[in-house]
């Protein structure tokens, strides 16, 4: 499903999120501003997991190392199968099995 909106800056959460620490209201903050109440809401529970303040989910580094290691699977993936696709067709190209070695 696309974006409806483009992701906003990083500096700008960041003054959003001093602007609710400081005292504001996030009704007030999402009425001032374009984001929603509950994105802002989002915002500011990240920014206390990234902090430390809050231990209920992921912080954005180790999102962000889960979803690098969520590609590499996926493309180790697609390697091994068109490996294991190669194998076979090259077997059934010379009419042999491959053998299966033991490297211990």
């Amino acid at each position: 499903m696309p974006r409806t909106h483009p992701p906003y800056a990083p500096e700008y959460r960041r003054r959003i999120i001093e602007l609710a620490r400081c005292g504001r209201s996030i009704s007030e903050l999402a009425r001032a501003f374009e984001p929603t109440v509950e994105t802002i809401r989002q915002w500011i529970r990240q920014a206390e997991r990234d902090e430390g303040l809050r231990t209920d989910g992921l912080t954005t580094s180790e999102r962000e190392e889960l979803n690098r290691l969520r590609r590499e699977n996926r493309v180790l993936r697609e390697e091994r199968e068109i490996l294991s696709k190669a194998a076979a067709w090259f077997a059934q190209e010379t009419n042999a099995t491959p053998g299966r070695r033991s490297h211990s």
